[in-house]
């Protein structure tokens, strides 16, 4: 059986080092895809842009900077308050999210209840994920 973990945060998109806009997104963990973590950024009424993070980067980001290219994870202080940093990179654009802290943590602490890290493998079925790569070619 499949367990499914959730979260809604309040993002910071930094625009300047003066200025920053709201972001609502939602964080979700399957473990069906235990290696994962869906994030759903609300950029608009409707729109909304969504980008799969490795479960192990986002907890490495909590404590030292982490990552390379597209996606770089770090730890920071914001206001007084404990922030994570995610920078994102694609060919549409940048983007400079500041997560607080806390909150990433609990929802990272639920992950790994479901799913301990070091044993993602064990829920991980890689015969159906082969046969859907293979009946996508």
């Amino acid at each position: 059986m499949n367990t499914t973990v959730s979260c809604e945060l309040h993002l910071r998109l930094v625009v300047s080092s003066e200025s920053s806009l709201p972001v609502p997104a939602g964080l979700r963990y399957d473990t069906a895809d235990p290696y994962a973590v869906h994030a759903t950024f609300h950029t608009g009424a409707d729109e909304t842009v969504d980008w799969v993070f490795a479960r192990d980067l986002l907890a490495e980001g909590l404590h030292r900077p982490t990552g390379t290219g597209d996606v770089r994870v770090w730890p920071s202080r914001s206001h007084g308050q404990g922030v994570v940093c995610i920078a994102l990179s694609s060919p549409e654009g940048e983007a400079l999210l500041e997560a607080p802290a806390r909150a990433l943590e609990s929802f990272l602490k639920r992950t790994d209840a479901a799913v301990p890290p070091g044993t993602e493998h064990r829920h991980f079925d890689l015969d159906t994920e082969l046969s859907h790569i293979l009946a996508e070619s």
